[in-house]
């Protein structure tokens, strides 16, 4: 109750202030390593040019991470510099920080998020109101150790290789997780899309190990990935279950392909559809332009006429 009564002055606080902050996530559920992306908007209310420049030991914008009992979460580095910038009267902007290089929220359980900015103008900070996540993990479905082949970076070491299905309110999503174990070190969590839960995806490694997924992401559509051993995105095809079903095969060289299924581009446009013109005009009912017969002749004995 205490932190929704702070979070409810911080609001209106905020709603008040000269400059005010405003912080958004896409969601408040993650698995652990994924990507947190904090979207912050800073709008000049004070009605006159605003200068937002670091100033001494005060960075004119920086985000604060802390658990759910009030624990701070000290930045990974607290050694960075801010470009200045100039905001008009009533002008915004928006900058989207990814959360999870910046702070080590490693451990399972609930945070809380908030962004401050600095103006030296008025010698004052102003906070945004506070917004809770939580960091849990996701259920392995698949996973593989294997090495990095020669000639490619990191040669030598190697790679745990984990799909996990993360269930979500609205949907499932399917992740795929790279790590070094030995050193430490996570190269990648990334969230592959939506997947239906009444199949299984289909994974295989090509002769380099890199990673080929093919889920299922709704009613005969499905979504195919290839990622690099270090986590870099080598390429991402949607595909339709056009007469036959997508499905992954590997090549005699090798390689890994998609087979089957038409492959589309889910962000185009509709085809346009044009407009009727006067020459469309209906076609005529059967029979509408032909004299009657003598069987359709009106009879001469109807009361009405």
């Amino acid at each position: 109750m205490r932190f929704v009564l702070t979070a409810l002055v911080a609001a209106t606080l905020s709603a008040h202030a000269q400059v005010q902050v405003d912080i958004a996530l896409k969601r408040n559920l993650y698995i652990i390593y994924e990507p947190i992306l904090a979207t912050v908007t800073i709008t000049n209310m004070t009605g006159s040019e605003l200068s937002l420049a670091d100033s001494g030991q005060n960075k004119w914008f920086g985000l604060q991470v802390e658990t759910m009992d009030g624990r701070p979460i000290p930045p990974l580095g607290g050694d960075y510099t801010n470009a200045p910038l100039e905001l008009g009267p009533q002008q915004k902007i928006s900058r989207t920080v990814n959360l999870t290089p910046l702070f080590p929220i490693s451990e399972f359980g609930g945070y809380r998020a908030r962004a401050t900015v600095y103006t030296q103008q008025r010698n004052r900070f102003f906070t945004s109101p506070s917004l809770n996540f939580e960091i849990t993990d996701g259920r392995p479905m698949w996973q593989k150790t294997v090495g990095v082949p020669d000639g490619a970076p990191g040669a030598g070491t190697s790679r745990t290789i984990t799909l996990l299905s993360h269930r979500l309110p609205q949907s499932t999503q399917l992740y795929l997780r790279i790590e070094d174990k030995q050193a430490g070190k996570i190269y990648c969590t990334h969230q592959l899309g939506r997947f239906l839960t009444f199949g299984s995806p289909n994974v295989m490694l090509d002769r380099l190990n890199n990673i080929h997924v093919l889920q299922n992401s709704a009613p005969k559509t499905f979504i195919y990935s290839k990622i690099g051993l270090n986590g870099e995105v080598l390429e991402r095809k949607s595909f339709n279950e056009f007469s036959t079903r997508p499905a992954l095969r590997r090549g005699s060289d090798g390689s890994v392909l998609v087979v089957g299924g038409q492959a589309y581009d889910p962000t185009a446009p509709p085809p346009e559809q044009s407009l009727p013109s006067l020459n469309d005009r209906p076609v005529d009912l059967p029979g509408a332009k032909q004299k009657p017969t003598p069987d359709d002749k009106r009879p001469e004995n109807l009361l009405s006429r």
